[in-house]
C-alpha cells in the first residue's frame, strides 16, 4: 500500500495548481508578476489617490497602515519546514489521526469586513501586488473551498482502498496532507468574499485553518460579514463556532465601512448601461445589437458549444468565440455550482443572459445560483450584458411574508426532523438570510458590470 499511497499521493501533488492573473480594478490594473516592488502598500495607495485614480478614503487609509506593518514583517519572516520528507511527513499523517506539527511564530494576517463597495478587494489586491512573497495565491473563497473538497475527495481514494489486502486504514483523516501540500503552494493566502454558506464548508474549516496555520500560513481574507457572523443561523452552527476563534487568533479584524458604496457612483448614463429593463426597451434586440457586434471580434462563427467540467458535458446553444449568448435558465435553473461558474469564467470572456426574472426567496436555488454566478464572474472581470424583467434596483424581492420554504427544504426538515415552530426552522438555509444579505452585494458588483471603466479593464489587460 505504501509504494501505491505514494506514487498517487506525486500525481496529486502535480495536479492542483491555480492560475494567477493580473488583478483589475477600476480602470487600473495590479499586475501579480511585475508590479512586486519595495514601496509600502500605503505608496502606491497615495500616488493613485495624487493620479485621480482613486478618492482618498480615512478608512481605507487606515486599512493600509495595517498592510504597511504585515508587509514588513512578512520580509523577514519564513514558513516552518516540515520535520521529515515531503512524502513521508504525508503518509504519516494520513495514517494517523493525531500528527505533530511544530509551532508557526507566523505574523498575524488580516481579517477585512464591512459594506459592499467600500473598496475591500482593491485594498487586499493592491497589497497582493506588491507583496515580497512569491509563494502567493489571491483567489476567491468559493473557488478555493471547491478545489479543497476535490483534493480531499482525491486522498480519500488514494487511502481508502488497498488492493492487496482489501482494507483501509484504521484511523484516517484527509485534511493533514491537503491542508500541507495547499500550503507548499503559497503560503500567504488572499481570500475576497470570506463566506460560509454550505454545511459542507462549515464542518470542516476548523481542521482545515488550524492545519494551515500550524503549517505557517498567513491569511488575508476580505468579507461582508465579522467574523462572529460567519454562517451566522447555520444548519449545526455549534460545530462551527471554535473556528471563529481560532481565526481571531490569527488574523487582525479591521472594519472598512465609510457608508460609501464607490461602485453605485460609478452607475453609467443611459447610453453605456449593458443592463435592459424589458419595460424600458426591446431588450431582446438590443442584446442581439450587443452579440452582433461582440461577434464581429471573434474568430469563430455563431454555433453551439460544449464544456467538459469535471466529467460532465455542459452545452451552451449559442457562442462565438469567447462571447456566450445564454439565458438565466441556461445558468441558474441547471443544478451548476462555483466550480463549473470558474470553469466558464475562464473560458468565455463575456457573457450575455437574457430573461432574468425578479428574485425572491421562494426561488432561493437559482437565486443563490445567480449570487454566486455574479461573484464568480466579477472576480474574474468578466464582461456581463443582462435582460431583465424589472429594473435593477428591483432584482431581487424580499417576499418574507410569503412562503419562502421549497420543496426541496421541505424534504431536508423532514429529514433532519425540523417541523416549522423548531429552532432549527430558523437555520439561513430555510430562511434565506444568507441570500438576502449577499444580494446586496450582487446589486453593486452589477452597478459597477455596467461600467466603462470595467468594460477598458478587460479590453487593456
Amino acid at each position: 500500500m505504501t509504494i501505491r499511497l505514494l506514487r498517487v499521493v506525486n500525481n496529486y501533488y502535480c495536479y492542483h495548481k491555480q492560475l494567477l492573473l493580473p488583478v483589475k480594478y477600476h480602470n487600473f490594473s495590479f499586475s501579480t508578476s511585475s508590479c512586486r516592488t519595495n514601496s509600502l502598500p500605503s505608496d502606491i495607495y497615495s500616488d493613485l489617490v495624487k493620479k485621480g485614480k482613486l478618492n482618498e478614503d480615512k478608512h481605507q487609509v487606515l486599512v493600509m497602515t495595517k498592510f504597511d506593518i504585515l508587509n514588513e514583517s512578512l520580509k523577514n519572516y519564513e514558513p516552518p519546514k516540515p520535520t521529515t520528507g515531503v512524502f513521508g511527513q504525508l503518509f504519516k499523517r494520513v495514517l494517523s489521526g493525531n500528527p505533530e506539527y511544530k509551532k508557526s511564530n507566523a505574523p498575524k494576517g488580516i481579517y477585512i469586513y464591512g459594506a459592499v463597495g467600500g473598496g475591500k478587494t482593491m485594498l487586499m489586491d493592491l497589497f497582493h501586488s506588491i507583496s515580497p512573497i512569491k509563494n502567493s495565491k489571491r483567489i476567491h473563497f468559493h473557488a478555493f473551498m471547491s478545489d479543497v473538497h476535490s483534493r480531499i475527495h482525491e486522498v480519500k481514494q488514494a487511502t481508502a482502498f488497498d488492493v492487496k489486502s482489501g482494507t483501509r486504514p484504521k484511523v484516517y483523516d484527509p485534511i493533514p496532507p491537503v491542508a500541507l501540500d495547499i500550503a507548499r503552494e503559497a503560503w500567504l493566502l488572499c481570500f475576497d468574499e470570506f463566506q460560509v454558506t454550505d454545511i459542507g464548508d462549515a464542518m470542516i474549516l476548523k481542521r482545515l485553518f488550524t492545519s494551515l496555520f500550524q503549517q505557517g500560513v498567513v491569511v488575508i481574507a476580505t468579507s461582508n460579514r465579522p467574523p462572529e457572523d460567519l454562517y451566522k443561523n447555520g444548519l449545526q452552527r455549534s460545530n462551527f463556532v471554535p473556528f471563529i476563534q481560532i481565526l481571531k487568533d490569527h488574523c487582525e479584524t479591521v472594519n472598512l465601512d465609510s457608508g460609501i458604496d464607490y461602485r453605485q457612483r460609478r452607475l453609467p448614463d443611459g447610453h453605456e448601461t449593458k443592463y435592459f429593463c424589458k419595460m424600458n426597451c426591446d431588450a431582446n434586440a438590443e442584446i442581439d445589437r450587443i452579440f452582433k457586434f461582440l461577434c464581429s471580434k471573434e474568430n469563430d462563427t455563431v454555433r453551439a458549444k460544449t464544456l467538459i467540467i469535471k466529467g460532465r458535458n455542459v452545452t451552451f446553444p449559442k457562442t462565438c468565440g469567447q462571447v456566450v449568448d445564454s439565458s438565466f435558465e441556461d445558468l441558474c435553473d441547471r443544478p451548476l455550482g462555483a466550480s463549473d461558474y470558474l470553469a466558464m469564467a475562464q473560458f468565455f470572456h463575456t457573457f450575455l443572459i437574457r430573461d432574468i426574472p425578479q428574485l425572491n426567496l421562494t426561488v432561493k436555488s437559482q437565486a443563490r445560483r445567480f449570487i454566486t454566478l455574479v461573484d464568480t464572474l466579477y472576480d474574474n472581470r468578466v464582461r456581463l450584458v443582462i435582460s431583465s424583467d424589472v429594473h435593477l434596483s428591483q432584482l431581487f424581492h424580499d417576499a418574507k411574508s410569503e412562503e419562502t420554504v421549497s420543496d426541496e427544504n421541505r424534504n431536508l426538515m423532514d429529514d433532519l426532523g425540523i417541523n416549522s415552530k423548531s429552532e432549527g426552522a430558523q437555520a439561513s438555509i430555510f430562511t434565506g438570510e444568507e441570500e438576502l444579505f449577499a444580494f446586496q452585494r450582487t446589486l453593486s458588483r452589477l452597478a459597477e458590470m455596467q461600467t466603462k471603466e470595467y468594460w477598458d479593464a478587460w479590453e487593456n489587460r
